[in-house]
């Protein structure tokens, strides 16, 4: 990738502060958009250096109960592909600088379709996209069409991808790389820190990329502790949980639910910041 994104502009300047940036995620539309969308624009003021918005998806294989049931509240609230992106574009209307990176399935994409889905997502203000079920043998596919559009493709490494495969994973990763602190779904367990400094250092030996840790991540300790090795700590099972535990009796947004997501937020990132 040619140009300078927000992504790399973001990392940059966390670098000459000296610390680490905090990567939120929720799943847009969750609970419901309005709802969804006050979260979305308070998350920079709360602290968040860059924004994960998830793209609902009935089948989220690889995350936790959390994610799914995110996921599920979004899709029966009538959250869809073209109202995520609506969101991304009226935020970056107020917002012009805070990263956003769509996260989530190829299937949604695929039926959008995806050339559409691209132009679209260039076009709302999206920075970077986290596909997770995209191996890189079809990048063809997705990830080099991206990139022809100035957006980051950002791969996942884990804790099983070993020294003969890194390099395949790396090829066309632009913006950062994702390391899966944990084997498993996410919010699964907590991380190893021990163990995610010397994944994190392994990998940072092959690339110039900034690295963000996430799986796993619930505390201001824990992001605390990560990022003493890491350029981001990710941030997500715990955010979605702080809504669904904001929610009223019938399962909608309460008075609470805003502010809860925002306050944690802000809690996250004062332990960076510290």
């Amino acid at each position: 990738m040619t140009h300078i994104s927000r992504i790399d502009r973001r990392f940059a300047v966390l670098k000459e502060h000296g610390r680490a940036a905090l990567v939120t995620f929720i799943t847009a539309g969750d609970p419901d958009l309005e709802t969804s969308r006050s979260i979305l624009e308070g998350l920079p003021k709360a602290g968040a250096d860059i924004i994960e918005l998830g793209m609902p998806f009935s089948d989220p294989m690889a995350d936790g109960p959390a994610i799914q049931y995110s996921s599920q509240r979004a899709l029966k609230a009538g959250q869809t592909m073209r109202r995520t992106l609506d969101m991304v574009a009226a935020f970056r209307k107020k917002d012009p600088d805070t990263p956003i990176v769509l996260m989530g399935y190829y299937n949604p994409i695929y039926v959008y379709p995806g050339e559409k889905f691209l132009d679209e997502a260039a076009e709302a203000g999206v920075d970077g996209l986290i596909v997770v079920d995209v191996p890189p043998e079809a990048d063809d596919e997705l990830c080099l069409p991206a990139v022809e559009r100035g957006l980051n493709f950002i791969r996942l490494a884990t804790p099983t991808t070993d020294d003969k495969r890194l390099p395949a994973v790396l090829a066309n990763t632009s913006g950062f790389v994702y390391y899966v602190s944990i084997t498993g779904i996410t919010g699964a367990a907590a991380p190893v820190v021990t163990d995610v400094h010397d994944q994190v250092a392994r990998i940072k030996s092959s690339t110039d990329l900034p690295v963000a840790v996430g799986f796993g991540v619930r505390t201001g300790e824990q992001a605390r502790a990560l990022s003493k090795g890491a350029d981001g700590v990710v941030v997500g099972s715990a955010l979605v949980t702080a809504i669904a535990d904001s929610l009223d009796s019938e399962g909608n947004a309460s008075g609470e639910t805003v502010p809860a997501i925002l306050n944690l937020v802000k809690e996250l990132s004062e332990a960076l910041r510290s």
